[in-house]
């Protein structure tokens, strides 16, 4: 389905996710995980933001949320604004808070009225056929519930700043010119919906309270679970009568908030609301700057759900980041679930985190595999990007010592193996993670210069190594976060966001098993600790156009990586057996085939082909630009060459490298199917490819084999295949032993200078 192979959302995806992060609840934090059901991206082009599930629990092991039973399953509920009331009502006295500042949101009927006015005049609100699908159910559902029924209750509430040790709140009564609380229109929850704009102004001198926490302060440690309720104003004496402080709010300008012992001023901005969506009961928590606060909100949740009995997703902001607690996301993504994982802070707790992971998605009958249309096996799509850092910004090995980063990128730039062999099909300088010296050519010149301006620790200030590298480990858009080695999360002095003490290896794709993703953590631990003592410091190197005509072929990647593996021997002392990862190679690389002709061996393996991105175009949705993934590439490996024998494809004699072992190799490039948007569209398919053998002394074919790019009968699959079966017997399909008859003359082209292995058939 679409949701599986291209479209982020889907019917089933979001019912896929919120059953994994539930058993993630229960591996990782059993009786002590908190759900939050929030909202994520929202991409251009895409109708509806994102939804975004996390999982947090608490590193000290104290409970954020005890009772699983309490988190609403997906679509199960049949709850009503009723219920929603009864809540909020609960949650009020809970937290000690005003009950009259509660206020009941509405959809804004001029809005709706507007809309149902501009219906065709035969149609109506249930039988209208809008061209914009999430319109229309939005028309329907609002139509059928009523414009004069409430659709939430909001309670406007902020964190307060306060000396005492226990968290507080302020509040304020929220009035408006049209004298109810509309909604802005969306299908968003309400909590984001809020028309703050309708709000009274704020008063002369007075701001809404802005907080930046610095991300190298300690935490203390968390105390147990707020079990006693966070008030509003416990000082009964001194406090005005309900009656007396509503009067009496009324009459300031701009609703001065009401807060608590000593609390800064400033209007109340953010709420909580709860509504019921689809049948649930949902609770939006407003944004929090200290955990204690979150938590202390969270506890007093589940305790009115308890005593009510009634399961509810909590929805809103989540927990302000803070090193004490743990999270899980699981997001969507085109094509597959995405799950973000918390750190580990040692090797065996990495793998146990992975294989966990991969465990409870199979259960659930997800994969991290898949397979293209022809059969051959791929990754799920995904990335497994992998992230180094440390607990806290001050523990990065890479801000401790930022020549750690120079070695990483010196090291990677010399070896493009670490670059090709983990990564998924599409690369190249317009991929999610390019090299630095795939698109400019002037990159690793200015890199120099940077790298001779990073001070040896520990005179760097850490936000230097951001200054120094931002704007050269970029993509050719100039996209930070799209590079092979993304540092927008080191020490970016613009954010707290940005000042994470973390380094991005973008470079991996999601592998098919577990063990083959702990081999990938365990290559990159093993260089961080290498360089960490012994810096690398090897110039760069000017690969130019052999970076593709090369390390494009499987010989030449593992031959590079052997040397990596060699190299990290030699320095840890610790032997990095190439068999660990034999899996990797035989899957990034496939088998296409082998056959022995006169005693010569001919095997083709898929090699690496670089998808260029096509130029913009306007659409419905925007402006997109398009992949070409028409283009393959192949490598021919033949042994036992014989003087006077001539390998050709297509007729065309190939360029031939001979190797060490006395076998020679070459690459075939050539397009595989037509698209109706692509580079060269007169350029037909070379499909199939007939490789031969050719005696030149008697101009005849000793034999050879065939590649067909799609079924040999002409069968145009239109799915996937279901099963490894299925896939196995679509790859036998195109690969047969049949080779040229009859009169056979090789053709000879000149030999490239640029790429020199590689005979493009599109030049033929």
């Amino acid at each position: 389905a679409d949701e599986g192979t291209v479209a982020a959302v889907g019917p089933t995806k979001r019912d896929y996710a919120d059953r994994l992060i539930r058993r993630l609840r229960d591996r990782f934090a059993p009786k002590t995980g908190a759900l939050q059901y929030g909202q994520g991206k929202w991409y251009p082009g895409e109708p509806l933001p994102r939804w975004a599930f996390e999982l947090h629990w608490r590193g000290d092991g104290g409970p954020m949320w005890r009772d699983a039973s309490l988190i609403a399953n997906e679509g199960q509920g049949a709850n009503t604004i009723e219920d929603a009331e009864a809540f909020m009502s609960k949650l009020c006295e809970r937290l000690d808070a005003p009950h009259e500042h509660v206020v009941a949101a509405f959809e804004d009927p001029l809005e709706f009225a507007l809309r149902e006015q501009n219906l065709p005049v035969n149609s109506s609100p249930a039988l209208n056929e809008l061209a914009d699908p999430e319109m229309r159910r939005r028309l329907v559902r609002v139509f059928e519930q009523g414009l004069d029924k409430p659709v939430a209750y909001v309670l406007p509430i902020q964190q307060a700043q306060s000396n005492a040790q226990e968290p507080r709140f302020q509040t304020e009564l929220w009035k408006t010119q049209r004298g109810r609380l509309f909604l802005v229109p969306g299908d968003s929850t309400a909590g984001l919906r809020l028309p703050l704009e309708a709000l009274p102004i704020l008063p002369p001198g007075m701001a809404p309270l802005q907080f930046e926490r610095d991300p190298f302060t300690r935490r203390p440690p968390l105390s147990t679970r707020h079990a006693s309720p966070t008030r509003f104003q416990k000082d009964k004496k001194k406090a005005k009568s309900r009656a007396k402080e509503k009067e009496d709010h009324e009459k300031e300008l701009g609703s001065h908030s009401r807060a608590v012992h000593g609390a800064a001023g400033g209007a109340v901005r953010t709420a909580l609301s709860i509504e019921p969506r689809d049948g649930t009961i949902c609770v939006f928590l407003p944004p929090t700057w200290e955990l204690e606060v979150y938590l202390a909100l969270l506890n007093a949740v589940e305790d009115v759900a308890a005593e009510l009995g009634q399961p509810v997703h909590v929805e809103g902001y989540p927990p302000p980041p803070d090193e004490r607690l743990n999270v899980i996301k699981v997001t969507p993504d085109p094509g597959v679930i995405e799950v973000n994982i918390h750190p580990a802070r040692n090797w065996d707790e990495q793998v146990s985190i992975t294989e966990t992971i991969y465990e409870e998605a199979r259960v659930i009958g997800l994969d991290a595999s898949s397979f293209q249309i022809d059969g051959r096996p791929t990754g799920s799509g995904g990335g497994n990007h992998i992230v180094m850092g440390g607990a806290r910004p001050e523990d990065s090995p890479f801000l401790r010592r930022p020549d750690l980063l120079a070695s990483v990128i010196r090291y990677w730039q010399n070896h493009p193996s670490l670059s090709y062999l983990f990564s998924g099909l599409f690369v190249g300088p317009t991929s999610q993670a390019p090299r630095i010296d795939e698109a400019r050519h002037d990159s690793l010149f200015e890199l120099e210069i940077a790298l001779e301006q990073l001070p040896a620790a520990p005179h760097a200030p850490p936000w230097l190594v951001d200054r120094l590298f931002r704007n050269l480990l970029i993509d050719v858009t100039g996209n930070t976060h799209r590079a092979e080695i993304c540092i927008d999360k080191l020490y970016s002095p613009e954010g707290p966001a940005g000042r994470l003490g973390l380094v991005e290896f973008r470079g991996f794709e999601m592998p098919p098993h577990p063990k083959m993703a702990s081999a990938q953590g365990l290559l990159l631990r093993a260089l961080i600790v290498w360089f960490w003592e012994r810096p690398y410091d090897s110039p760069f190197v000017r690969w130019g156009t052999e970076l593709h005509d090369r390390f494009l072929l499987p010989h030449f990647v593992e031959e590079d990586f052997e040397t990596v593996l060699s190299d990290l021997s030699d320095g840890l002392g610790i032997a990095f057996d190439p068999t660990w990862f034999a899996a990797q190679r035989a899957f990034r690389f496939p088998r296409a085939g082998e056959t022995k002709v006169a005693g010569t061996t001919i095997e083709l393996r898929h090699a690496i082909e670089p998808w260029p991105v096509l130029g913009e175009e306007a659409t419905a949705n925007g402006t997109t630009r398009l992949v070409d993934s028409s283009m393959e590439r192949m490598q021919v490996k033949i042994s036992g060459l014989r003087d006077g024998l001539v390998p050709t494809c297509n007729g065309v004699a190939l360029p031939l490298t001979e190797l060490e072992d006395g076998s020679v190799i070459s690459a075939v490039r050539f397009r595989a199917w037509l698209p109706a948007k692509c580079l060269h569209p007169n350029i037909k398919p070379h499909v199939p490819l007939i490789f031969d053998i050719v005696d030149t002394t008697q101009s005849r074919s000793l034999g050879g084999c065939t590649y067909f790019a799609a079924h040999p009968g002409g069968r145009a699959h239109e799915d996937r295949p279901i099963n490894e079966l299925e896939a196995e017997g679509r790859r036998l399909a195109r690969f047969s032993h049949e080779h040229s008859t009859g009169l056979v003359v090789p053709q000879y082209l000149p030999r490239s200078s640029e790429f020199p292995r590689t005979l493009d058939l599109r030049r033929v």
